[in-house]
């Protein structure tokens, strides 16, 4: 067990970042790995549960044609979310990187750099979304049924954009930051505000207005608006090194290299996020090619995917901000440990999900479909279909935070894009005229097998170990010097650094 930090590392920040740095850099890799996790996998079972409450309003209140309408909008959020996705992801591993050495300089560089440049863009989404709305529900394929309730909806998911995406945002900067506890809170929060505000708002109970679909969307804005102003207070009474002071204004103003480095890792990562979101709009345009029936069935079922898929993403997560801060602390006889500790609990975890599921046969259906619709037996059978493959996604999740850790995010995107637009897309196109929506369901488990393969292969073969996104004025070698922050020096030309993750990667695939 190591219990400190061999003599080659920086000395530990103080204060709360120095806290969490020992702990991610020098404490025991499991019991880290999993409690740092908690709260990460918190977060995201409230956001299931939230989203399954939400659900749960709407189609006890509004009908079937309401739960077509908001899955339709759904997909159509989580694809702008993944655009700016890739950016905080990076920003992500710059923050864990500088804590990890020690370097608080750079991360308020990185902070400032960041939330100019996430905020333009996100307001920009908002915008361009409100007015392209019924556009783009009509290049889904949106059923005519539930167009209106979906330009509805989606038009006021877009205004709450800019406060969904910068909340999202500081939260996996803290984290990055080693701290996963105080955006947990926040994400309660904003879940009790969102679940308590629905029904109130769909239905006009008390002094709420009746909003059918529109209540819905507004308790999302509601919750979290409110829920970012609370954390952001918070951050600063509680001396964040993520947050900026007025001595720090200064640094809004992008900085080039770091902006470079943003761009580089963010947009491949994000990229992935609209790949999967893209691959997701294209599949829904085939099941609703079937009908509302089989698209609420679908969406119900999708509902109980999530809760499968949590563990390994919570862990993925986790996995690349402890492995990047103790690649910033120059920690590599510890990322190893990390990916097969990681690996080991998520395939496990998730296992343990997929088979309490099963056993619970239609119950969890029942939380998102109303009795006797006949959505329910086909929702039935596409989790018979897709549901034991997704444990497979804990392999893919794992691996791919490790190596994103570094930087390498080339081939993790190829890899996405190989296993659902070559394989998921195509195989359920092809064959739909031959088998029906049975094509669709088994596309899922096909493009799962390829992702979880390659990601392996790559983790095992690839070059990703040579790459690096941030070069320190003095790497952590010898005794470290007493502050522990030396300003970050990107001294490789942005051509030449492209070049060498091309050369690294292209080794690996030789070897």
């Amino acid at each position: 067990m190591d219990s400190s930090p061999p003599a080659g590392s920086p000395r530990h920040t103080q204060g709360r970042g120095g806290k969490h740095r020992e702990q991610l850099v020098s404490g025991p890799i499991t019991k880290t790995l999993l409690v740092f996790s908690l709260p990460v996998l918190g977060g995201n079972v409230l956001q299931s549960l939230n989203s399954s409450v939400n659900q749960f309003w709407v189609s006890h209140s509004l009908g079937l044609s309401a739960i077509t309408a908001i899955a339709n909008s759904n997909l159509v959020m989580m694809m702008m979310l993944g655009s700016i996705f890739g950016i905080s992801m990076a920003a992500n591993i710059l923050v864990a990187q500088g804590v990890g050495h020690g370097d608080l300089k750079t991360v308020k560089q990185v902070m400032g750099t960041a939330i100019t440049f996430f905020m333009s863009l996100a307001v920009l989404i908002g915008v361009v979304g409100y007015f392209a709305t019924p556009i783009i529900l009509s290049l889904m394929g949106t059923p005519a049924i539930s167009k209106a309730e979906a330009i509805t909806y989606l038009r006021i998911i877009f205004l709450a954009m800019p406060f969904m995406c910068l909340f999202a945002f500081l939260q996996m900067a803290q984290r990055g930051a080693g701290d996963s506890k105080t955006p947990f809170y926040f994400m309660v929060l904003a879940v009790v505000l969102d679940s308590g505000l629905n029904p109130m708002l769909i239905r006009g109970i008390g002094p709420f207005p009746r909003l059918g679909i529109a209540g819905s969307a507004c308790s999302t804005l509601i919750g979290q608006g409110f829920s970012l102003v609370c954390l952001v207070i918070t951050l600063y009474r509680m001396k964040s090194p993520l947050m900026l002071t007025w001595r720090d204004l200064h640094l809004l103003k992008p900085k080039l290299q770091i902006s470079t480095q943003l761009l580089l890792r963010g947009l491949p990562m994000g990229l992935q996020m609209l790949v999967m979101s893209g691959a997701a709009m294209v599949m829904m345009g085939f099941v609703n090619s079937f009908g509302a029936t089989t698209s609420a069935a679908y969406a119900a079922a999708s509902q109980v995917w999530t809760y499968v898929q949590m563990p390994g993403m919570a862990l993925g997560a986790s996995i690349s901000s402890m492995a990047a801060q103790n690649i910033g602390a120059d920690r590599w006889d510890r990322v190893g440990r990390i990916a097969g500790s990681g690996l080991l609990c998520s395939l496990a975890i998730t296992g343990s999900v997929a088979a309490v599921i099963y056993l619970l046969g239609d119950a969890p259906l029942h939380l998102f479909l109303p009795g006797g619709t006949p959505a329910m037996p086909i929702a039935r059978h596409i989790n018979q279909t897709v549901l034991w493959s997704l444990t497979l996604f804990s392999i893919t999740f794992a691996l791919s935070g490790i190596v994103r850790s570094t930087g390498a995010v080339f081939v993790p995107l190829a890899i996405l894009a190989f296993s659902v637009g070559l394989i998921r897309i195509p195989f359920a196109a092809i064959l739909i005229p031959r088998i029906g929506s049975d094509a669709i369901w088994w596309s899922y488990p096909l493009g799962t097998i390829a992702s979880a393969a390659l990601s392996a292969l790559y983790y095992r073969f690839g070059g990703w170990r040579k790459l690096r996104m941030l070069k320190f004025e003095s790497e952590p070698r010898g005794e470290s010097s007493d502050t522990g922050m030396g300003a970050p020096v990107m001294d490789i030309p942005i051509e030449d650094e492209v070049a060498e993750e091309v050369r690294a990667e292209r080794a690996g695939a030789t070897a």
